[in-house]
């Protein structure tokens, strides 16, 4: 199941079908990732946790990937209501 849904996720990202949050986009800053680094980490990454929102109900997953560079990155995400992808959050491990 997972393997399907990380194939959802990566067509998210090759169609440009995304949302960052501001958070994400904050945290990307801080740790001086690109847009390109989040994008390659979803693309070579693997689901490593999926957490289910108590409140919400929604699923979101935690993505283990590579950057342009070679370091580890971390991208939380899930889908929107209108089927984007949303990146919640970005860290480096």
């Amino acid at each position: 199941m997972l393997d399907r849904i990380l194939m959802q996720m990566r067509e998210k990202i090759r169609t440009r079908q995304y949302v960052m949050t501001l958070h994400a986009e904050a945290e990307m800053d801080n740790d001086g990732l690109t847009i390109f680094d989040v994008e390659r980490g979803i693309l070579t990454g693997r689901i490593i946790e999926r957490q289910k929102d108590q409140l919400t109900g929604e699923w979101k997953y935690l993505v283990e990937g590579w950057t342009i560079v070679g370091d580890l990155v971390v991208a939380v995400v899930k889908f929107g209501p209108t089927e984007k992808l949303v990146i919640i959050t970005v860290y480096l491990v």
